[in-house]
């Protein structure tokens, strides 16, 4: 008896041509998938082939937006397909109807291993059917790549608990978002705001994180403080210079220092001046060390938006999409939407072929392959890190056949350096430290000299990297006891200044490193183990929706929030403007995906906060933050429930 079929269901048509170029030819093409020789059938998804419903098909009363039906909680969830999709999923329908063996080819993450899923389920495949499923992961479209891919396929059920915390996240930001979303527009139309005022667990926290520094930025009143130096002279040989080592105020000094250790009087640093100058420096700790600082790992997707942003102005869309093109269109770079900047110990065999590549495909980078050490191993080869994917880094592939784009090539080049990098030994730096007591008081000098460049010969401009890095002051080596004089203080006047407005980079960087804005510390741990807000696949959408909403505006490289975008902040309960609520959600839902929690009581818990929010609402009356808010550039909001805004399609959610 012959075996069924096997039915690969990839995840967009660019992954389903990768997995066909692997498998036995002939290959016949046919409308919506392609059949190999060996009997084999390759169809694909279009992205999400299913859409949550909108509220108006649970009742059709929600068609028109109404405080008195909030919340909206469905009771037995929907899925229906998308428009644009309908062709697709009733190809792999027909396909069905074969009863073959089932492969899950989605993208290596949450959202991949779902968007397969709920088209076996919403199909009816058997419980025999779900069980023989077959997992297909694979990060690097290239032939080698996935010739190996196909020899290593597990149990689709290993991953089923991904499926159950990314269906979990789905329905948590269709109700959080549908419910707030309209709660809070019904409000800003009652008060006369025609725009949509979009709320969502992500993009909120990260419009109220600009709101609050821009109010910073207008509230900041500047302060003086002053710095003292001690001057002391230092001859050896034909050589003669000034150390000079900073003022390190006792615990006495603190009722005239601010928060951050500055002193605020000027007269009290003027005392101390006086009363160091001609006086003994005696050398209480002398300290002479090399340090090396390690090459940067690979990229992930956060970590290439940010250098991107900075570098070359590219917001964190236009990066994803110039990824995307040199993954599906290119083949030059691994799957781009990671959120690991470690690698597998077995790609460290095929680095000869990709520096190869990337000698081939970058002619600016030739020297760097040249002089990098294939036996080097830098920390970025680690299986314990790595999990459904891992970094970004170029492929062996050693052209296109299509010629790179102006800004693709940028990106391959950003790509490929930094996994050079992994090659090249680390940098050193001659460190040296003295501390002296000069009347009573610490006084401590510092110096920093990079004495070789390692990795850092890579960066475009390696001298202006040295430079930078150095601290000029000179500190020789002395030793401990050694005597010398301070020949007077320096005092110099400073003022506090405002923390600056973000930009592209600096917000992604919060939006990764969002601990840093919390108090709470088990809510620091949770949010540095989830790499702070959103994922790797959403940070952009999160930006280009709160740009789209006229809640966030672009001055220049600056980042700003509109009036209305302050408005909603102020307007919202303070919990749904900090990354609290994200933190504690983002910790369950990796429980999930660990087996370790289930679906129900998280649903049923965000079930009653959401009651409780709207009740808060409906009883709370027009926040006064929403009243007189500009006209918004758009045509006048309809009373009617808005495609895709708030439904759970990939790459547009929270």
């Amino acid at each position: 008896m012959s075996s069924p079929l096997r039915l690969f269901i990839a995840e967009k048509p660019s992954l389903g041509r990768a997995i066909v170029s692997a498998l036995p030819k002939p290959h016949k093409n046919e409308q919506g998938f392609i059949r190999c020789g060996n009997g084999d059938i390759v169809t694909w998804c279009i992205g999400h082939l299913l859409e949550q419903v909108e509220p108006d098909v649970y009742d059709e009363r929600y068609k028109k937006w109404n405080m008195a039906d909030l919340p909206i909680i469905p009771h037995q969830w929907q899925l229906r397909p998308r428009a644009a999709a309908k062709k697709q999923l009733s190809v792999i329908r027909q396909l069905f109807k074969q009863k073959p063996s089932l492969i899950n080819a989605g993208d290596p993450d949450r959202e991949g291993q779902l968007l397969v899923d709920e088209v076996i389920d919403y199909l009816k495949a058997t419980k025999a059917q779900k069980q023989a499923t077959q997992r297909l992961l694979i990060s690097d479209l290239n032939l080698p790549a996935v010739q190996r891919a196909l020899t290593q396929m597990r149990s689709n059920q290993e991953f089923i608990p991904l499926s159950v915390s990314a269906l979990s996240r789905s329905r948590a930001d269709w109700l959080y978002g549908m419910n707030m979303s309209r709660a809070y527009t019904l409000l800003g139309q009652k008060a006369g705001y025609q725009g949509v005022l979009s709320v969502g667990r992500v993009q909120t926290p990260v419009l109220g994180l600009v709101v609050r520094r821009d109010e910073e930025i207008e509230n900041f009143i500047p302060r003086d403080y002053f710095t003292l130096h001690a001057l002391i002279p230092y001859k050896h040989g034909n050589e003669a210079f000034d150390i000079r080592a900073k003022w390190k105020p006792s615990e006495a000094i603190k009722p005239w220092q601010d928060e951050e250790g500055r002193v605020l009087h000027r007269k009290l640093v003027e005392n101390v001046a006086n009363r160091i100058k001609g006086q003994p420096a005696k050398v209480i700790d002398s300290e002479q060390k090399h340090t090396k600082q390690a090459p940067p790992l690979p990229y992930s997707l956060s970590a290439l938006q940010i250098d991107a942003a900075r570098r070359f102005q590219l917001s964190a869309q236009d990066v994803l999409n110039i990824c995307q093109s040199l993954y599906e269109k290119h083949k030059l770079i691994t799957y781009p939407r990671s959120d690991s900047r470690y690698l597998p110990k077995e790609h460290f065999a095929q680095s000869r072929s990709v520096t190869e590549a990337i000698r081939n495909n970058d002619n600016q980078l030739q020297n760097a392959v040249e002089e990098a050490d294939l036996s080097l191993k830098s920390k970025a080869w680690n299986d314990a890190k790595v999990d459904a994917h891992h970094a970004i880094i170029p492929t062996p592939k050693k052209a296109s056949t299509h010629g790179l784009s102006g800004q693709e090539a940028k990106i391959y080049q950003l790509i490929a350096r930094q996994y050079l990098m992994q090659f090249y030994p680390a940098a050193i730096y001659a460190e040296s430290k003295l501390e002296f007591d000069i009347a009573g008081g610490l006084f401590v000098a510092k110096g920093r000299v990079l004495v070789d460049l390692g990795w850092k010969v890579l960066m475009p401009s390696s001298k202006a990297v040295s430079s930078e890095d150095d601290d000029a002051d000179p500190v020789p080596a002395l030793k401990n006891g050694e005597m010398l004089t301070c020949r007077e203080g320096q005092i110099k006047d400073h003022k506090t200044e405002p923390p600056r407005h973000f930009t592209e980079s600096t917000l992604l960087q919060a939006m990764t490193g969002i601990a840093r804005f919390v108090a709470d510390k088990s809510l620091k741990k949770i949010l540095r183990e989830t790499d702070g807000l959103g994922t790797e696949a959403t940070r952009a959408g999160i930006l280009d929706t709160l740009f789209k909403r006229q809640l966030l505006v672009r001055e220049g490289r600056n980042i700003k929030s509109s009036q209305a975008g302050r408005g909603l902040i102020h307007a919202l309960p303070e919990e749904s403007t900090y990354p609290d609520m994200t933190a504690h959600w983002e910790h369950q839902l990796q429980a999930m995906a660990e087996r370790k929690q289930s679906y129900t009581p998280f649903m049923e818990s965000l079930e009653v906060q959401i009651s409780s929010l709207m009740e808060k609402v409906k009883s709370s009356g027009i926040p006064p933050s929403l009243r007189s808010l500009p006209k918004v550039e758009r045509k006048p909001f309809k009373r009617r429930t808005t495609k895709s805004k708030f439904s759970a399609n990939k790459k547009n959610t929270a």
